[in-house]
């Protein structure tokens, strides 16, 4: 990136953290995290840092302009100290539930590829129309039906913790990430102190992995139709009974077909079923102890949006409500071959066009590497 683009992206976060600081929540238990930061166009991480209160937040922002920010998920005795001396005591649970995993058919309509070789950027393509080089960059410019799907996996989740797994619902918080999916937050939980191996466990539960057909009442030999699920059982079992069967009265029916196909065709049932009322989260983040994840209330410098909380997630708008950037005009040069939409105003598509458009909407295409100030 250019010092121009840095330059006006240093500045479009200071004003924000200077006017928006409001909207960064102080840590629970903030002297027991760690903290890092990224600065613009450097490949250095600053972390293992630790800070006292609200104030020393905020003089990590007005002091570095960071581009990203980050914070742990773990308590430590030393969060300053090198990973392997900062002595662990537990850590909240967080999910990652991102767009780009839920395999989505409108996911290449948005997507853009950017040469690395000669800079050109088309549609989404595997191979560079202009050198025919296979080193390409995606960015994907996600829109409603991306962050919609993204809301059913994160409301299936929150089902699971508070019915499954007895979580409290005032335990929970729900976080636009700034860019393509949500983050959910579980506090003061009972699974506080569990390790990595123990994560990994409650991640397939939540996302139905390493399901066998004998939990759900089909057996190799001398199945029992008495055996199957029924619909007012709770847990896995009811979910895969309203998927399966549709409803009571076709349940008899059903199960004598899943008897007459045999245990083969149940596996391959149970898959399907796996890969509709499983949760699509990224199990490497929650089973991380260790991991610092953006701080809420900061700039995701992918996109120049809020990671922002929640608080009613069927009415939330990621591309009006997280956008906080000014709406000053800003000339720039784009190349951005698909539309996109913010504050509810749409831009695009641009073809290599010099163009006047507001300090937010500029910001988003820099971070994305499709524009650069004229």
């Amino acid at each position: 990136m250019n010092e121009i683009n840095i330059k006006f992206l240093e500045d479009s976060f200071k004003k924000y953290y200077f006017n928006h600081f409001e909207l960064i929540p102080i840590p629970q238990r903030t002297p027991e995290r760690e903290f890092g930061f990224q600065k613009f166009n450097s490949s250095f991480f600053n972390r293992h840092i630790s800070l006292k209160d609200g104030k020393e937040l905020r003089l990590l922002f007005m002091q570095n302009t960071p581009s990203d920010v980050y914070c742990s998920n773990a308590y430590y005795a030393f969060p300053n100290s090198p990973m392997n001396e900062k002595d662990w005591k537990e850590a909240d649970l967080i999910f990652d539930i991102d767009a780009k995993d839920l395999d989505l058919p409108c996911r290449p309509n948005h997507t853009v590829s950017i040469c690395n070789q000669c800079s050109e950027i088309t549609k989404n393509n595997n191979q560079c129309t202009k050198c025919n080089s296979n080193k390409l960059e995606k960015k994907s410019l996600p829109c409603k039906t991306c962050m919609n799907a993204s809301k059913v996996e994160v409301k299936k989740l929150t089902e699971i913790l508070i019915n499954d797994l007895g979580i409290e619902k005032e335990n929970i918080q729900i976080y636009f990430s700034g860019n393509e999916g949500f983050h959910v937050y579980v506090f003061n939980s009972q699974f506080q102190k569990l390790g990595s191996k123990e994560r990994s466990e409650l991640v397939d539960y939540i996302m139905f992995r390493g399901a066998i057909p004998e939990t759900f009442g089909m057996k190799k030999f001398k199945p029992n139709r008495s055996s199957f699920p029924d619909f007012n059982q709770n847990g896995w079992n009811g979910r895969f009974s309203k998927q399966v069967f549709g409803s009571k009265s076709k349940r008899s029916k059903i199960i004598s077909e899943l008897l007459e196909n045999g245990y083969s065709s149940f596996q391959k049932t149970l898959e399907h079923v796996s890969e509709e009322i499983g949760v699509k989260i990224d199990p490497n983040v929650t089973m991380d102890i260790h991991r610092i994840f953006r701080l809420p209330g900061s700039i995701n410098s992918k996109s120049g949006l809020t990671k922002l909380l929640c608080t009613d997630i069927t009415k939330f708008d990621p591309y009006n409500d997280a956008c906080f950037l000014n709406d000053e005009p800003v000339e720039v040069l784009a190349t951005c071959p698909v539309e996109f939409k913010l504050k509810n105003k749409k831009f695009g598509p641009f073809l290599n066009e010099k163009i006047s458009i507001p300090t937010y909407a500029a910001a988003y295409l820099i971070c994305k590497k499709l524009a650069t100030i004229a």
